[in-house]
Parts: structure tokens; C-alpha cells; sequence
């Protein structure tokens, strides 16, 4: 039987160690009847325990989700992609709601924006930075594919979706009847609403990002919502059924995927040379070391 790495970690951590060995436990099965309408979703997850805000930055198109069980008497909370621009709006609407803030974490090292995480830390100490093993960046936890990153009763699954990156992961809630429904996946650049990530730069693929996409997001169930990392143009959820039939670039074969992004031409992105070298130390490589 396949086995998947669970991560059960400490809900007040207190030392930037890793958490002791992972308990295996059988992989969840992803099994889910399709839903006959594409009107019938709706626009966030419906738990009684998950609390869920979308938040934006507008200056990088990005978006950084909040989520929280709020079912559990601390009321862990962790935030998905941080821009270090709001961290302050941020921390005052997880001060506002009584959470508690235990993870901030990145899908990928970003080169449009410079992380919040290491700011994150540095205001509200006690947090601890999440960023996947194949990204090579600091951070106080990593993760790999079949990892699960627990709040409360409520956990991330981590799925590689390598191809914008070569360290990129798509983290999804949880299966099980105590888990949020419908299903949420946080598709960092792997995946946007009609679109997806380059694939130039930053040990890119177009070939291993269809493959990440199709074999890691579009076999979720078809009413899973789907929310990316950044929109330029006013969407902010999609859903696997409506990529799979309407991507302009992913519902094509592979051929054809492949040639698009061969040909997109775009601009050397402005940020890369700022965001890139912050990103890989977690966003702090302008805080200057404290002295002895």
C-alpha cells in the first residue's frame, strides 16, 4: 500500500528544530462524485470549523489566503503566500478575529514579490515558515509530497506541482468526513484561473508542469476550488472542472501546451533580481544579524 508522510506539528512551537520522525499513514483516497452542474459550486469552502479570507496585494497581483480551524479552542491559523507589503494588514486581522498564527507558509520562492514570512516571524515570534525541500530556500519546516500540515483539526495536504519551479507545491485541504467541503487547492503560479506560470526561468519545465498539472490538480474532484497565487484580470476562484474544459493552455495536449509556452515571449520579469535572492532566506536578507 502506498504510504504518506504525516506531519502532525506542535500547535505551539517553541524551537526552530523540525518536528520529530513522521508517522506513516495510508494515503487518502481522492474519490468524489462529480458534480452535474458547473453553476452548483460555491465561491468558498463551507465548514463550520474553517475559517477562510482571500486577501490580495495589488502592486503584485497576489494573493495571500488566511485559514483557521476555529473550532479548536486556540484557533490555529496559518497564511498561504504572505507579500511582505501587508503583513502588517495582515497580522491585525488575525489580532481582530482571535486567531492565532502558527505557520506562515510558500507554495514557491516567488520572483515577483518579496515573501512576508520573515517579516512575519520577526513581529510575532512563535510562527513558524513552511516552504517545500526542492525549493533550496530557508525556512524553519519543509515539506515534501504526501506531507500534511496540521491546524487544529484541520490539515494541508502538499502535492509537488514542479514546472514554473523546480520547488513548487500545490497545498489542498483535506480529505475526510471532519475536513472542509468542497475541497480548497492553493496552486501557487502552477496553476492560475485560465492560465499557468512561466516556465523560463527559475529551473522551469513546460513539460513537467503538465505533467504536475494533470496528474496532481486536475485528478481532485471536479468540484475542488481552486484558488492560484496572483490574477491580472479580476477572477479570484476557478474550479479542476472548469481548468480541465477551459484553460486556454493546460486543456490542450501536451504538444500543444508545450509549443504556447515556447512562444510566449514574455518581458524579463522587474522583480526577479530583488525577489529571488530575499526569497531564498525566507524574505530577510536586508535585516541586519543581531549583535552578540
Amino acid at each position: 500500500m502506498l504510504q504518506s508522510r504525516f506531519v502532525r506539528i506542535p500547535l505551539s512551537p517553541t524551537t526552530l528544530s523540525p518536528p520529530k520522525p513522521t508517522t506513516l499513514l495510508p494515503l487518502l483516497s481522492l474519490a468524489r462524485k462529480p458534480r452535474s452542474q458547473m453553476s452548483s459550486y460555491a465561491t468558498s469552502s463551507e465548514s463550520p470549523k474553517l475559517l477562510f479570507r482571500q486577501l490580495f496585494e495589488k502592486e503584485s497581483s497576489t494573493y495571500t489566503y488566511l485559514l483557521a480551524d476555529v473550532s479548536h479552542p486556540e484557533k490555529p491559523a496559518l497564511l498561504v503566500d504572505p507579500v511582505d507589503k501587508t503583513v502588517d494588514r495582515d497580522l491585525s486581522l488575525i489580532k481582530d478575529l482571535g486567531l492565532k498564527l502558527i505557520y506562515a507558509i510558500n507554495t514557491h520562492v516567488h520572483a515577483d514579490h518579496v515573501t512576508g514570512t520573515g517579516l512575519i516571524k520577526t513581529k510575532s515570534p512563535g510562527v513558524k515558515s513552511i516552504i517545500s525541500k526542492a525549493s533550496n530556500a530557508k525556512a524553519d519546516l519543509f515539506v515534501e509530497a504526501g506531507d500534511k500540515i496540521c491546524f487544529g483539526d484541520l490539515f494541508l495536504e502538499v502535492r509537488a506541482t514542479p514546472g514554473h519551479t523546480l520547488g513548487c507545491v500545490t497545498y489542498v485541504t483535506g480529505d475526510g468526513p471532519d475536513q472542509a467541503r468542497p475541497r480548497m487547492a492553493f496552486t501557487g503560479d502552477a496553476l492560475l484561473i485560465r492560465g499557468c506560470g512561466r516556465t523560463d526561468f527559475q529551473g522551469g519545465s513546460s513539460e513537467q508542469l503538465y505533467k504536475s498539472v494533470h496528474s496532481q490538480i486536475f485528478t481532485l474532484p471536479k468540484d475542488t476550488l481552486l484558488y492560484p497565487a496572483h490574477d491580472y484580470k479580476g477572477f479570484t476562484v476557478t474550479t479542476v472542472e472548469e481548468e480541465i474544459l477551459y484553460n486556454p493552455r493546460l486543456a490542450k495536449d501536451e504538444e500543444t501546451f508545450k509549443n504556447i509556452m515556447k512562444n510566449l515571449n514574455l518581458a524579463y520579469p522587474r522583480m526577479i533580481d530583488v525577489a529571488v535572492p530575499a526569497n531564498m532566506v525566507c524574505g530577510l536578507q536586508d535585516v541586519a544579524p543581531k549583535a552578540n
